[in-house]
């Protein structure tokens, strides 16, 4: 299964300034408790970890925050534990991304369902990325979109998720927008990582990669790889801001992995607004934008109720072409 963000996370020496005024006081949590639903070194580890230090360092919070670790399911565990244990409770977040709302539009989060937790925002993403080989004779999105309209058997894919995950479906929604029948009968095959594929792909095993921009880069600065498009709703900042987007090529398919966070649906409103506001703040200053540059995340900001609103849209649309491809019943 492909890792969620990795990279380290930026020391906090630089940090050391005051803290904005945040919201009232009294709905400050006190040394909440960050929950990263899997191992340590993952995405939602870095979530929690680097969340929690700026939190802690701004003076956001009364106290260190605590990242505690409960790997399972996918995140399925954390969510049971939060819905079941912790409803009430104002003093915990839970670091969550794109595959969580991908698990909850798939059903892999038995008993549950989005309406049982409250959706605080994000504080960046990674954003996919259609790519080829230098050699590839698929020049634009349109080329390879045209090829998969003419036969859906004609172009191999590769990525870093399972059959079904974030990967597999960022190539079924960009043919499904482009127009392209048949979905089903599209070849994806699942590497244990977006590198492996990538390797297929340069090699000429398969003929394209799909995945995560950051883990293009390099490949993309070589020469290695011809990024066809990033999912994206505008062009992304340097050093990626060569790479067209599939929407200025006529195909409207973003597809953001964000890093954000809800808390029990239980809590109190006074919380939820104070993380909510709390967030905006942190999205905003400086400190953050250090973080974000270091670990490559790039701008994307959702909270209160657009966040909400675009959660609950996004398992609508996840669940819709997992039906439409067999995923789903």
């Amino acid at each position: 299964m492909k890792r969620l963000f990795a990279l380290p996370v930026l020391a906090l020496s630089s940090v050391l300034v005051s803290a904005p005024m945040m919201a009232n006081a009294a709905d400050m949590p006190k040394a909440p408790e960050c929950i990263a639903p899997a191992n340590p070194g993952g995405g939602w580890d870095f979530t929690c970890r680097s969340v929690g230090k700026l939190l802690s360092a701004l003076s956001y919070v009364d106290g260190n925050v605590q990242t505690v670790n409960m790997p399972g399911a996918g995140g399925g565990v954390a969510f049971a534990h939060v819905v079941s244990k912790r409803n009430t409770d104002n003093g915990v977040f839970v670091a969550a991304s794109t595959a969580t709302t991908t698990r909850l539009a798939q059903g892999q989060f038995p008993g549950v369902n989005a309406d049982m937790v409250k959706w605080v925002g994000t504080l960046g993403a990674d954003y996919g990325v259609i790519a080829v080989s230098k050699d590839s004779p698929y020049k634009t999105l349109g080329d390879l979109l045209g090829a998969l309209k003419s036969d859906p058997n004609s172009v191999k894919f590769g990525g870093g998720s399972a059959n079904g995950g974030w990967d597999h479906l960022k190539v079924l929604m960009t043919a499904k927008a482009g127009g392209v029948d048949k979905l089903r009968d599209i070849k994806y095959l699942a590497f244990n990582g977006g590198g492996e594929a990538i390797t297929q792909v340069i090699g000429g095993h398969i003929g394209a990669f799909t995945g995560d921009v950051s883990e293009v880069l390099g490949f993309l600065q070589s020469g290695d790889l011809r990024v066809l498009a990033v999912l994206s709703d505008d062009r992304l900042p340097a050093p990626y801001d060569q790479i067209p987007t599939a929407k200025e090529q006529g195909v409207d398919t973003t597809a953001p992995n964000w890093r954000g966070f809800y808390i029990p649906g239980g809590a109190s409103d006074d919380t939820y607004n104070w993380w909510v506001s709390s967030l905006d703040k942190l999205y905003d200053s400086p400190a953050w934008k250090d973080v974000m540059t270091e670990n490559g995340l790039l701008p994307f900001h959702k909270s209160g109720a657009e966040f909400n609103e675009f959660v609950h849209k996004q398992i609508q649309d996840i669940a819709e072409i997992s039906k439409e491809v067999g995923l789903l019943k």
